[in-house]
């Protein structure tokens, strides 16, 4: 019985040791920045308008329906690329402003 507790103690131990532990530096990927975030949906909205378009096509959707998702898309494109174009903006003028010495604040 004896042998049976210590073994259950040391896999539970061992198992919080593997689940917990974690080495000095991971790799989590490349940073996900907003402007990142917002190009990937870009590309995913005009896919979507690329499949309506195709799936109106085909006559799988009624001229109602496709109007309407085609309109709600359009303007969700809309709002992306004027932040992604504020974005942009802002990046472009950064590096002006901290060689004008206003960028930096503490």
């Amino acid at each position: 019985m004896m042998v049976a507790d210590l073994a259950c103690a040391f896999i539970t131990l061992g198992a919080l040791v593997y689940i917990f532990y974690l080495p000095g530096k991971l790799y989590l990927g490349p940073e996900k920045t907003r402007l990142s975030y917002l190009r990937e949906r870009k590309e995913a909205i005009y896919e979507n308008l690329r499949d309506l378009n195709f799936e109106f096509k085909a006559g799988k959707l009624p001229d109602a329906d496709y109007q309407s998702i085609k309109t709600s898309l359009e303007d969700e494109a809309a709002a992306v690329l004027s932040e992604i174009a504020q974005l942009e903006q802002i990046a472009a003028s950064a590096p002006a402003r901290i060689r004008a010495g206003k960028g930096a604040r503490v």
